[in-house]
């Protein structure tokens, strides 16, 4: 082992656990009055986490996973994840600073924000992050003055109409910019060694990693034309974190085999990667949550007091956690959370109209709406499931401001697999076209694959 996960840094627990069963530990006669204020609870199966990288390995053999910090910078799964050998994408100068803090080599680190700021820049020179991400002219003149030793991927746009969340609103150049970009940064002398793109989240056509691996071999080629070596592509995320999402991670894998095979196969000298984030997180952490406060709103409809004998009435519970913190999944995926009642109600107690609201004094920090709960009270707990993504951010963790506390846990059965997993034997460092081992994946930038430069053959 890479000595980044210690067994002081999480729960040791029995095999066949759940996080609910944790949960209900933890809570059990728990109030904000008695947890000094911490009004939430996140438990972490970081064994359910290097489960779903078996799982990236054997479904995508070819690929070398990045994790995208931004979707849960938390502790242990960034230590995790580190000790599985992966590498990490990062949006920021804070995100860099969080993973080399744990000891994660700066060759281990993609820059991969195509806007990024002049000081974060130059802090990812400064240490020794190479690998950056560019999409257009200004940011590659940027790049020029104050990094000039980077090497640069070149992310171009999707077609990601249908997707949840559409990155190409925002990132990514065109094919028809691509040449133009190219010759400029071949004019300044700066070296584009691969393509990145990114369909968004929630696509629910497979088809379109196809489509933009496809688009990225036009990208090759013009590269090639011009004199670039690259030897890069990142396919990106967007890969799903539940099982019963609309398209399983499995269909998108064989997609992806498919379209690497016929555009990019094994052996072109091409080195492939992904960045995933809520593919390996979401379903790892469950969430308990208490009702800080609760208000009954009367309903005007005539009549219904005199048939039910009480006068009809919609509840709203307050929570101390909202959009704008473990529950930004709302906003980011557009969805409503469903709580899990810690004590089951009886069939026989009437349900209300229910709504969850969170601690922000604004009408837009709304959790969830149109739920039929039975009548809950302040202190009660409720239990959400699928809470990984989105729900664990920088501001929070760097600021000690948290209300919401992460309990990580793994089985002895997924500690000892993690510790005696497979390592590669190690190569002859001067061999040619070989890539330096790691436990899941290889070194990038100074050490990077390579071996024959890629020649695209035309494409019809």
């Amino acid at each position: 082992m890479a000595g980044y996960l210690r067994e002081t840094d999480f729960v040791m627990v029995k095999e066949g656990f759940s996080t609910r069963d944790l949960l209900e530990e933890l809570t059990r006669g728990a109030s904000p009055a008695t947890t000094e204020g911490v009004a939430a609870f996140l438990v972490a199966d970081l064994g359910a986490v290097a489960r779903k990288h078996f799982c990236f390995l054997k479904c995508l053999p070819r690929v070398r996973s990045f994790y995208a910090v931004k979707c849960n910078s938390s502790p242990g799964v960034l230590k995790v994840l580190a000790e599985l050998g992966l590498g990490f994408s990062c949006a920021n100068k804070a995100e860099m600073e969080l993973v080399q803090h744990i000891g994660v080599p700066a060759s281990k680190i993609i820059y991969a924000n195509p806007c990024k700021q002049i000081a974060h820049i130059k802090y990812a020179a400064k240490h020794g992050v190479r690998l950056l991400t560019f999409d257009n002219e200004m940011e590659l003149a940027k790049v020029v003055k104050s990094h000039p030793s980077a090497k640069m991927v070149l992310c171009i746009a999707t077609e990601d109409s249908h997707s949840l969340s559409r990155l190409s609103l925002k990132f990514g150049a065109s094919l028809k910019s691509c040449r133009h970009l190219l010759e400029n940064a071949k004019r300044d002398r700066v070296e584009v060694i691969g393509v990145s793109f990114h369909i968004g989240s929630g696509c629910p056509d497979p088809q379109a990693y196809a489509q933009s691996i496809a688009d990225a071999r036009v990208v090759f080629e013009m590269g090639a034309e011009l004199g670039h070596r690259m030897h890069i592509l990142d396919l990106g995320g967007g890969f799903p974190g539940v099982e019963d999402a609309k398209v399983r991670f499995e269909e998108i894998a064989s997609v992806i085999n498919s379209a690497l095979d016929l555009y990019f196969p094994e052996g072109c000298g091409v080195d492939i990667l992904a960045k995933l984030g809520r593919y390996y997180v979401t379903s790892a952490f469950t969430l308990a949550i208490s009702i800080i406060a609760k208000k009954e709103v009367l309903l005007d409809q005539p009549g219904r007091e005199e048939e039910t004998g009480s006068s009809p009435k919609s509840i709203m519970y307050h929570l101390g956690e909202g959009v704008y913190g473990v529950f930004s999944s709302v906003l980011f995926d557009s969805t409503c959370p469903a709580p899990i009642l810690q004590k089951k109600p009886s069939t026989e107690q009437p349900l209300y109209s229910s709504s969850l609201w969170g601690p922000v004094a604004n009408g837009c920090d709304c959790v969830a709406e149109g739920l039929w709960l039975p009548q809950l009270h302040v202190g009660d707990w409720l239990v959400f499931e699928n809470m990984g993504a989105y729900t664990v951010g920088m501001g929070s963790l760097l600021r000690d401001a948290q209300t919401c506390r992460i309990t990580y846990a793994m089985s002895r059965v997924a500690w000892e697999a993690l510790q005696g997993q497979l390592l590669p034997a190690e190569q002859d460092e001067d061999a040619e076209g070989m890539c330096k081992p790691l436990s899941c994946g290889w070194e990038i930038t100074d050490t990077l694959c390579m071996g024959p430069v890629f020649t695209p053959a035309s494409i019809m």
